[in-house]
């Protein structure tokens, strides 16, 4: 294991670094990883950041995303890197098969792990950890990193910044969730103070969406969604005929669960969708109802109280009929 001292005195030294996160990478993956990687390339480290797979093309644009390599698309380049560096920084998961086949290949390495992250129910494969479930966003955490472990605030230049606060901003469904305390709004104005254009991050990630991105979501609020008003439910399920249809990407799915939540009288909201042979849950929930406790007792997944993700190999049909076989074990919490 490492302690805080002898982490710093090996970063004090130029290291070959590795920083990965889960597979499907989101706003926090991305922007804590790339905006961790512009921290350490200033002080000359060899860093990479390797993603598990692809992610959504309106988080293309940040600092150091032309230097990300995929691993499903250069495996060989990726497992090379991953054999030969010191450290291993893993953001944002928590468990080692939330990477994929790339799991292994950490668990294997000879590297120093350092996970920082905010899940909970760390699995035991890192040598120094940086976590708090309390914290909004990964992104949080890499500031909290960089400013309070490492000392070295003088170090978030714009291009840190501007990673740092796409992190914060997409992970805090922009500043609305309960965890968004005084603490974050105060590291946000650093950020912003540092150079983060909060405005033009904003427009980069929410208003960059494609005409069929668009009318897919036009499709699923008007032909995929069930109110289950008995309950405060709302589920959008969604087949893969439809994202063939539709021509759906990395991404196009991701935020449409919410607009399911927005209605006044929901208070849980599922977003199922059929894809890679497998069926993929996202709950979101109000106040205090246990989105992740849903996912982590039938959907071999897990999360936070209000956002959380499953999966099942059964039909979407069968997951459908699941989903809503569990509902009136919560009736109390969803009415109330």
């Amino acid at each position: 294991m490492l302690d805080t001292a002898s982490l710093n005195n090996l970063l004090a030294q130029p290291q070959k670094i590795v920083i990965t996160t889960h597979h499907k990478p989101d706003g926090d993956a991305m922007g804590s990883s790339l905006g961790l990687y512009n921290y350490l390339i200033q002080q000359g480290h060899h860093a990479k950041v390797i993603a598990p797979t692809d992610y959504p093309e309106f988080l293309s644009w940040m600092p150091g995303n032309g230097e990300v390599i995929i691993y499903t698309e250069n495996t060989q380049q990726a497992a090379d890197l991953i054999a030969d560096a010191d450290l291993i920084f893993c953001l944002d998961f928590n468990a080692l098969n939330r990477i994929n086949d790339m799991g292994e290949l950490v668990r294997a390495a000879k590297a120093y792990k350092i996970m920082i992250d905010h899940h909970l129910e760390p699995e035991d494969f890192d040598d120094y950890r940086h976590w708090d479930i309390n914290a909004c966003a990964t992104a949080q955490l890499v500031y909290d990193f960089i400013v309070n472990t490492l000392n070295n605030r003088s170090l978030i230049n714009k291009d840190v910044a501007t990673c740092l606060y796409t992190g914060i901003m997409t992970d805090s469904a922009s500043f609305r969730l309960p965890n968004t305390t005084s603490t974050v709004h105060r590291v946000v104005a650093d950020l912003i103070d540092a150079g983060a254009v909060n405005w033009r991050i904003h427009e980069l990630v929410y208003n960059s969406a494609s005409e069929n991105r668009l009318r897919f979501l036009g499709h699923c609020l008007t032909n995929c969604m069930e109110i289950l008003p008995e309950f405060n439910t709302a589920i959008i399920a969604v087949n893969k005929y439809d994202l063939k249809k539709y021509d759906v990407n990395t991404g196009d799915t991701e935020g449409i669960v919410n607009y399911a939540l927005s209605i006044a009288s929901i208070r849980l909201a599922a977003f199922i969708v059929e894809r890679e042979g497998k069926v993929k849950l996202s709950l979101r929930s109000k106040g205090d109802f246990p989105a992740n406790e849903i996912c982590k007792l039938y959907f071999s997944g897990g999360g936070h109280r209000n956002a959380a993700g499953g999966q099942s190999s059964a039909s979407l049909q069968e997951v459908i009929a699941q989903f809503k076989h569990i509902l009136p074990e919560y009736k109390k919490l969803l009415i109330q």
